[in-house]
């Protein structure tokens, strides 16, 4: 199962613009999104303040890995979701 976090804020244009731009891939692949709001976590607040939106991938049984952040970056996503290792 393939699963991406998007840590963002409340009214953030660039986080709806980032979840936006992932869900066109859902034509060719099955995945959930779970969006996260850095500023309700103080530990989340410290690690991803400045750097909103970040989008996170994982798959089942392995450790989340950071894909970028600020804005989606196609190539890091299609490697993502192509990679089976």
């Amino acid at each position: 199962m393939l699963h991406f976090i998007i840590y963002s804020r409340s009214y953030c244009h660039l986080c709806e613009d980032m979840l936006r731009a992932l869900e066109q891939y859902r034509h060719a692949y099955t995945f959930t999104v779970e969006m996260l709001d850095v500023d309700a976590d103080e530990d989340l607040l410290a690690r991803y303040d400045e750097l909103v939106p970040v989008l996170m991938g994982s798959r089942a049984g392995q450790a989340p890995r950071q894909l970028c952040h600020y804005f989606l970056d196609p190539g890091q996503v299609e490697h993502f979701l192509k990679d089976r290792d």
